[in-house]
């Protein structure tokens, strides 16, 4: 009769790929993805757990969660147990943990932080400019750990762009509203209005496709 001995069985237990990213960083509602591997699983399954409240998110290929944002993707005879959430929000922030339900049971924790990024438009909240001159509002976003879109200009509740791109059809010098769009490590946009009018009066406001919104006010003066 055959026996197995203490090094043999610790052979053939499944063991984790300690070679993946473990601490990541996404904007809100950027989806987040977890990459556990796990090495000769054999029979065992793979959870995932959300250490905070100890809850159970997915067992295997099932998900345990009323929370739809949260999905394991498993491709077929692959080692990756990824943990998938979307559209993350800051409360997702936390420790969670891949698990396989060995004995004793053995885990490797991950960390998400989950970050919201703001628009800041330079300079004080009122802008005061004379009629006839001009105005520049510069709108700025940080890096962020990923792509950052782009970003849109409104006018109260009146997107501004559209008004950028009938001036187009003007040569440089004789374009009223101009929106210019630098993509480096900072987002930023530049909304500049010539030859400023007492309708130019009101609020302007920066709104990103991934990140808060900035607002400022101008006044134009006699």
């Amino acid at each position: 009769m055959m026996t197995t001995t203490t090094e043999e069985s610790a052979a053939l237990q499944p063991y984790f790929d300690f070679d993946v990213p473990r601490n990541l960083t996404v904007t809100v509602g950027q989806t987040g993805f977890l990459h556990c591997r796990v090495e000769r699983l054999g029979d065992k399954d793979v959870a995932w757990i959300r250490k905070r409240d100890l809850h159970i998110l997915t067992t295997g290929a099932s998900t345990y969660t009323s929370d739809q944002r949260f999905q394991v993707l498993h491709p077929e005879s692959s080692v990756n147990w990824t943990l998938q959430i979307k559209y993350p929000q800051e409360r997702d922030t936390g420790v969670y943990e891949c698990q396989i339900n060995t004995e004793p049971k053995m885990s490797l924790s991950y960390v998400l932080n989950v970050i919201e990024l703001r628009a800041r438009i330079l300079g004080p909240a009122d802008i005061f400019v004379k009629s006839d001159s001009e105005i520049t509002m510069t709108c700025v976003i940080q890096q962020g750990p990923h792509e950052l879109g782009t970003i849109f200009w409104y006018k109260g509740s009146t997107l501004i762009e559209p008004l950028a791109q009938e001036n187009e059809l003007l040569s440089s010098e004789n374009r009223r509203i101009i929106v210019e769009t630098d993509w480096t490590d900072v987002l930023t946009s530049r909304l500049r209005i010539k030859r400023v009018v007492q309708s130019d009066t009101g609020n302007y406001t920066c709104v990103p496709t991934m990140a808060k919104s900035a607002s400022v006010y101008a006044h134009v003066i006699s």
